[in-house]
């Protein structure tokens, strides 16, 4: 793991709280709607996550994770300001272009079906990234004021500064982790029968 970093990428704070909870360790991305192409790259394989507050919809999210999602919303940090609280290591990406994978996912992640589709059938190219991430708590987190370049529908941002990352810790233990990373991947394997 890097000792420092300065780049982030922007993320549903909802989802955030799904990946500090160790209740997801996977994104699908599309990609920022201001971006060159409608897809998505890992430009980093290491970055803080990002939260964002605009575009997040309750009828995205699984019912069970709605309440969740209005809490967050009713308490955003203060105008200006991001609170970076988790940092994330890609383990590994998968490209999905068929959409009856998706579904075998599900439990896997808190965007219901639809919000799932949606992204899978968005732009021309239909289909969606994954990306197995291995999150961290940081030690502390870190408010950083937002700046005008981190603004808009882009995946990646630059901070602009150096962040430390030491002394953080992993969301999920190795065994747990590992668990869900080859229940994943077993899904995703098409000649795999999931269980």
């Amino acid at each position: 793991m890097q000792r420092n970093n300065r780049f982030a990428l922007k993320e549903w704070a909802i989802i955030l709280r799904a990946l500090a909870e160790g209740r997801q360790v996977l994104l699908l991305r599309k990609g920022g709607l201001i971006e060159n192409t409608a897809r998505f790259k890992v430009e980093h394989t290491e970055f803080f996550i990002y939260p964002t507050y605009l575009h997040q919809q309750r009828r995205g999210i699984i019912p069970a994770w709605r309440k969740y999602l209005d809490q967050i919303l009713a308490a955003p940090p203060p105008k200006g300001e991001v609170h970076l609280t988790h940092y994330a290591v890609v383990q590994q990406m998968f490209k999905i272009t068929e959409p009856e994978r998706i579904k075998t996912l599900s439990a896997f992640h808190v965007l219901n079906e639809h919000e799932v589709r949606k992204r899978f059938f968005y732009g021309q190219a239909p289909g969606l990234n994954l990306v197995l991430l291995r999150v961290f708590q940081l030690a502390e987190s870190f408010r950083i004021p937002v700046q005008p370049s981190y603004a808009g529908c882009r995946s990646w941002v630059d901070l602009g500064q150096e962040i430390p990352t030491s002394r953080c810790r992993p969301v999920l233990g190795d065994d747990t982790f590992a668990m869900k990373a080859r229940r994943i991947a077993a899904r995703l394997n098409p000649s795999h029968q999931p269980s």
